[in-house]
């Protein structure tokens, strides 16, 4: 681990003026950050601690969704009386990830930031990977690549190719992604809203880059929609043991019945793309529909479509839509209570 500088600051407009330092990176849990700097595969050189900025409570909205801000720990988000009751598909997702220590430990806006997950990128040792060292290539590609992406992996600009195939390792932004949540954020321009959908990249022709967060900018809060699937809820994650694992992958569901048809559809998966992987005409294929394994295999189709895989993870294409039709299949039964 290199030297750095660490600073402690107390308000939103400290944070954003110690962002300025070329280098410097917020400090929240340090969950994901302080294992990167071990490995040496970040580098800041300044950490703005922001674990005492008034970030950190959960509040209804007018509208009838709520604020969770920045701060709020997993463990305390999962828990949380009105999500458990409205967003038990949010509860689930969290509860499903790393250890109730971590949890303990993980910001809402830090697991937000999760770097996206491969044996190649965290060892420096590899020389090629694109997202530590631009142009180098892919050691993943022709390695061993069981855990990575079988979705958006193809850059369709000017230098068409696979330039990373490394998965987001989050279960909360799954979930987020499903209830189509907003992320406030406060930076040198003032403060802007992004879209859930528009937050986490693709990685394009610049895989180094895992979000649409622009230079010091600084996550204030997370908003999510008034509740539609409080009652048919449920998160589906396939992993190599049931505790302490990265998803294989993941299937967040939500559907909003209406007597036995669907009215919407909350769908995402995790474990296979670059980000949380959300198709809208996959969840607008089910509504007015029937909660029918035949309906929700048509839509696992068009959540997959265009999935291709490698010499060690082809099995999870298959395992993708089996996954997509059992969690719709719960979520409809109602299987939504938070354990």
């Amino acid at each position: 681990m290199k030297s750095f500088t660490y600073t402690r600051v107390t308000s939103n407009v400290q944070a954003l003026e110690a962002a300025k330092v070329r280098g410097a990176s917020f400090l929240a849990g340090g969950t994901n950050l302080v294992d990167l700097m071990k490995y040496q595969v970040e580098q800041p050189t300044s950490l703005v601690d922001i674990n005492h900025l008034a970030l950190a409570d959960i509040k209804q909205d007018e509208g009838g969704g709520i604020t969770i801000g920045a701060l709020v720990r997993n463990s305390d988000l999962a828990n949380h009386p009105l999500v458990r009751a409205n967003y038990s598909l949010l509860s689930q997702a969290l509860l499903s990830g790393a250890s109730p220590q971590l949890r303990n430990m993980a910001s809402t806006g830090g697991n937000l930031m999760q770097r996206t997950r491969c044996y190649y990128f965290t060892d420096v040792g590899f020389s090629a990977c694109n997202k530590r060292n631009p142009g180098s290539g892919c050691a993943a590609l022709e390695g061993y690549n069981r855990i990575h992406a079988i979705l958006g992996q193809t850059d369709k600009g000017p230098t068409s190719g696979e330039t990373c195939i490394a998965t987001h390792p989050s279960d909360m932004c799954v979930a987020m992604a499903a209830l189509q949540a907003k992320i406030e954020v406060e930076g040198r321009g003032g403060k802007r809203t992004i879209a859930f959908a528009d937050f986490h990249r693709l990685p394009g022709s610049d895989p180094s880059r895992d979000t649409t967060l622009r230079e010091g900018e600084l996550i204030t809060a997370v908003t999510l929609p008034a509740a539609r699937f409080s009652k048919n809820a449920f998160y589906l994650k396939a992993r190599d043991r049931n505790s302490y694992a990265f998803a294989l992958i993941s299937v967040a569901a939500g559907l909003e019945m209406e007597g036995s048809s669907i009215r919407s559809v909350g769908l995402a998966m995790g474990g296979v793309a670059h980000k949380p992987w959300r198709v809208p005409e996959a969840e607008q294929s089910l509504a007015g529909k029937a909660a029918t394994p035949e309906n929700f295999g048509r839509a696992a189709e068009i959540l997959l479509h265009g999935a291709h895989g490698y010499e060690y993870n082809r099995f999870k294409i298959e395992l993708a839509k089996q996954g997509v039709v059992r969690a719709l299949t719960l979520a409809a039964q109602g299987t939504s209570e938070v354990a």
